[in-house]
């Protein structure tokens, strides 16, 4: 068996305990609990979008569908003022719901912009691959009936020729 000299298996040790003591003081183990706090960053965004209810989004203060929120982004692409970094926020009619960031996620490929969300304080960086990308589409308002129309269905009541 090989015998180490005393000095050098002190030396040995202290370089061991040393470096263990370094590598703790690097760690201050907040890395996990320490999350960014959306009050202090939305200065830092390009631009600040609200989500709204039924999927849409209120931008500087108009209530646009999916397809709509595009195309502006679009014209912006057009004139060279594309933002490079979008906070999608609530806005006091809705929270951000997943349609919400399946319409983003289809923008930030579409336009080349990063989406960063607000869930619950905190803010999180949408990933379009891992976020189902939505095809923009329009908003439709439900389809309120009149009251003669009500309990009529487009099947009953056939087409009847004897009625000319």
């Amino acid at each position: 068996m090989i015998r180490l000299s005393t000095l050098l298996s002190r030396t040995a040790a202290a370089a061991l305990l040393g470096s263990l003591l370094v590598l703790a003081g690097c760690h201050r183990g907040a890395t996990k609990d320490e999350a960014i706090k959306t009050a202090q960053m939305q200065g830092q965004f390009d631009a600040t979008v609200q989500a709204y209810k039924s999927g849409q989004f209120m931008v500087d203060g108009a209530v646009l569908s999916a397809l709509d929120t595009g195309s502006h982004f679009a014209y912006l692409k057009d004139q060279g003022k594309l933002p490079k970094t979008v906070l999608l926020v609530p806005s006091d009619e809705s929270k951000v719901r997943k349609a919400h960031l399946e319409f983003m996620a289809r923008m930030q490929l579409d336009y080349g912009f990063t989406v960063y969300y607000d869930d619950g304080g905190t803010l999180k960086k949408i990933n379009p691959v891992d976020t189902k990308a939505r095809e923009l589409e329009d908003y439709h308002a439900p389809v309120k009936m009149n009251d003669e129309m009500k309990g009529k269905e487009a099947s009953s009541g056939g087409y009847d020729p004897s009625q000319r």
